[in-house]
């Protein structure tokens, strides 16, 4: 087990948390620069569209599957290789943003997927379709990295939990813009590609936009350091390397936990949102309009949920937070998929995503708090993605069971059980959460330096840094100790 270790702000530093997890501030965003805006925009604006991008997908599984006549399990095939090569795309482009910068690497990432969005339009079989969605996954999994990253890392402590929470719901947004879309476009089949023409504009549009803003603050001080000569002997692939390889044995335990809480979350966020359009076309017997207005409003509950809950992490802690928030969407699960009704639907559906989101709202900023130091590119991005990889069959799970399973209307219809499906493994996956946050570790007010894996300096015949100020250090010794 990892013992769980919460840590204390540097002194000095810009803002100050006590030991309770509080800020001292009254307003956690007054100590944000513009610059610091800026930063929190570019990525979240980043995030929010790899979101519709995957999602322009998910929410067409319908439309999809009459235009390929192919069934709808056969279409989730698309987002299971998606998710699949996600963790291959964390790797590169994440290993890039930390050797080389945020900027450039974002901007390649986000241009090419739109240009693979384009490439999906054009996709005349339902084998060039899967090869080229399979290819998408690639480079959609180099965007969370770089975009928390750049976000973050120059948020002040006091400010991270509601960032974190703001932050997260980019993923959320870009749901609602694809289902907005979607809605306006109408149900006809051929009008799917009408929403990937707008993803595709909208990713091109933010890797064009991040061209006209500068590095990360983290890269130009190290290059000012560089430059001046200030015990920096330079940067090498090889030395790069070689901090990678310590970093991998010192921090294997937090690399195989947050592997595993990420796969634990990314089931939950796929099994109760990604089929749930299906689930009211199909056992609901709603209409396009009207599940496209109810998948609207329930992910306007997950961008609610996920700032507040977000924000309350910076007080009650990060752990507790998360299973808090997937305790009571355990416990809401009928109400989510016994109502009838666009309105019931809409509404239950809100507080569901409302917590799962809530709880998804804190991981941000708890995957950057438990990174080292000089990986906070690399190690989120990857640890998610992995997560992703291995849970990428869930909407396929779904969808396979819900499509052999019936349950009888009140009509006297035998139609697929997604309801039922949907319910059991959100319930299964919600008590996972619980027990593996529970005895995971915390590092919540941990500080965030500039440090740039493989920038030699005299420092690097010592000890690995954990990347914990010598306070923070002595702190964490005293909790362990106790």
């Amino acid at each position: 087990m990892i013992s769980p270790r919460a840590s204390s702000p540097r002194p000095g530093s810009r803002s100050a948390i006590s030991s309770s997890g509080s800020s001292v501030s009254s307003s956690p965003t007054s100590t944000l620069s513009a610059k610091d805006w800026l930063f929190f925009v570019v990525g979240f604006s980043s995030w929010t569209a790899d979101a519709f991008d995957f999602h322009a997908l998910s929410i067409q599984t319908v439309k999809l599957a009459k235009y390929y006549h192919r069934s709808k399990t056969d279409i989730t095939t698309a987002i299971t290789l998606t998710l699949l090569l996600r963790s291959i795309g964390a790797a590169v482009f994440g290993l890039a943003g930390d050797k080389w910068g945020r900027k450039w690497p974002m901007v390649f990432n986000m241009i090419v997927l739109g240009l693979l969005q384009i490439a999906t339009i054009y996709s005349s079989t339902f084998e060039q379709f899967l090869a080229v969605r399979s290819l998408f996954g690639l480079f959609m999994g180099g965007v969370y990295g770089n975009a928390i990253a750049m976000a973050l890392e120059q948020c002040p402590a006091n400010a991270r939990g509601l960032m974190s929470g703001i932050l997260q719901q980019g993923y959320s947004l870009g749901y609602v813009l694809a289902a907005c879309a979607n809605l306006g476009v109408g149900g006809g089949v051929e009008t799917w590609k009408t929403v990937f023409w707008i993803a595709a504009g909208l990713s091109i549009a933010v890797g064009l936009v991040r061209i006209c803003f500068p590095e990360s603050k983290q890269f130009l001080e190290a290059r000012e350091a560089k430059r001046a000569g200030h015990g920096s002997k330079g940067t090498s692939l090889g030395s790069f390397w070689r901090d990678t390889k310590k970093m991998l044995v010192k921090e294997w335990r937090m690399c195989v936990y947050c592997i595993f809480l990420m796969t634990w979350f990314n089931f939950y966020s796929h099994t109760s949102q990604d089929s749930y359009t299906t689930f009211m076309l199909t056992q609901k017997e709603l209409d396009n309009a009207g599940a496209s207005r109810a998948s609207i409003l329930m992910k306007a509950g997950a961008c609610v949920g996920g700032c507040i809950v977000g924000y309350l992490s910076q007080f009650f802690g990060r752990r507790r937070a998360i299973m808090a928030s997937a305790l009571m969407s355990a416990l809401l699960i009928p109400a989510w998929i016994l109502p009838e009704g666009e309105r019931a639907l809409s509404a239950t559906g809100f507080f569901m995503q409302f917590f799962v989101q809530g709880a998804w709202g804190i991981i941000p900023i708890h995957l950057n708090e438990l990174s080292p130091v000089a990986y906070r590119s690399t190690f989120p991005g990857v640890t998610y993605q992995i997560g992703n990889m291995i849970s990428s069959p869930s909407a396929q799970i779904v969808n396979a069971i819900a499509e052999r399973t019936f349950v009888t209307l009140g009509n006297g219809r035998r139609v697929e059980a997604y309801g039922p499906v949907m319910g059991i493994a959100t319930a299964i996956i919600a008590l996972g959460i619980i027990f593996t946050t529970m005895f995971g570790p915390e590092r919540r007010g941990r500080s965030f330096e500039a440090k740039v894996a493989g920038m030699e300096s005299p420092r690097s015949s010592e000890a690995p840094d954990d990347g914990l100020p010598d306070a923070e250090k002595a702190h964490v010794e005293l909790e362990e100790k106790n």
